[in-house]
């Protein structure tokens, strides 16, 4: 596809399911001029079981991917990915390249007023500790506890949302941190908003959710428009969605993060992804030009 210059071209996103999809509604609400793309690695998830060494290999391969798409920025979607694969992905890309934990880390951070922090999310991402190093370079005093809730991925994916049994889920995990005095929780895994009324309901008004995709729309916004991306094109924005398994079951359940139908969804195989990354490590064409 041709564009007429840099802020023309699409926001790249990718995640290693369907959890991105938080991220790219809110960026769409906030930013609804701006093409993108989205790629969920639906063959190879979830990402938060995973070794760091094959969450970076899957990653790299993600992101060669959606930088030969032409996009302008790359979001990795995914905490996991995140947490464990950002500082690479960045080093060997051209183009910007931003997380999720940052965003989630500084909103904790200043909203927190007893400096007792709270973090949820995947094994490797809790294990990997990266939102308790960055709320505590941003503000050493501040106290985090983080608690790994795996079984809240697969119940969002089975639509159970808001009954008694995830509630009976969230209780065995959260009563321990409720007690520990936190005053803010993050929600550091793209599918925990769609628990936030359990969550809420567990953790009493006292205690404020930090809800990444939220806070990483607002810095995509920022940054677009202090380096000069924002879209000037007067046509139409295009949605475009890559999957590497299942794209039936990929519609279905994103319609219960984006709040409606998704069209234009494309299934690639997984061993295009590694020859494409492994081209493109071989020819140094990163950055996309």
């Amino acid at each position: 596809m041709k564009f007429e210059n840099m802020g023309d071209k699409p926001i790249g996103i990718f995640d290693s399911g369907v959890g991105g999809l938080t991220v790219l509604k809110e960026i769409h609400a906030r930013l609804p001029a701006e093409s993108t793309i989205y790629m969920g690695d639906t063959a190879r998830v979830p990402y938060g079981i995973r070794s760091a060494e094959t969450v970076i290999k899957y990653s790299l391969e993600n992101s060669s991917f959606l930088v030969e798409k032409g996009i302008k920025l790359l979001i990795i979607a995914c905490n996991t990915a995140s947490a464990v694969s950002l500082d690479i992905i960045r080093t060997a890309f051209k183009i910007p390249v931003m997380g999720v934990i940052e965003p989630g880390a500084k909103a904790a951070a200043q909203a927190t007023q007893n400096g007792r922090v709270g973090v949820i999310g995947t094994e490797a991402t809790i294990k990997s500790g990266a939102y308790g190093r960055t709320i505590r370079r941003i503000d050493p005093r501040i106290v985090v506890i983080e608690r790994s809730c795996p079984l809240f991925v697969p119940l969002v994916e089975e639509g159970w949302l808001d009954d008694e049994v995830v509630e009976l889920v969230a209780r065995r995990y959260l009563t321990a941190m409720k007690l520990s005095n936190i005053d803010t929780l993050v929600l550091g895994c793209t599918h925990y908003p769609l628990l936030k009324n359990v969550i809420k309901r567990v953790m009493g008004d006292d205690v404020v959710l930090i809800d990444s995709a939220i806070e990483k729309a607002k810095n995509v916004s920022k940054i677009l428009t202090s380096s000069g991306l924002l879209k000037t094109w007067d046509r139409p924005a295009f949605r475009k969605y890559y999957v590497t398994d299942c794209p039936d079951r990929f519609q279905e359940i994103g319609k219960r993060f984006m709040l409606d139908s998704l069209e234009d969804i494309t299934r690639i195989e997984i061993a295009s992804l590694e020859e494409k990354a492994i081209a493109l490590k071989n020819t140094r064409c990163f950055g996309g030009v």
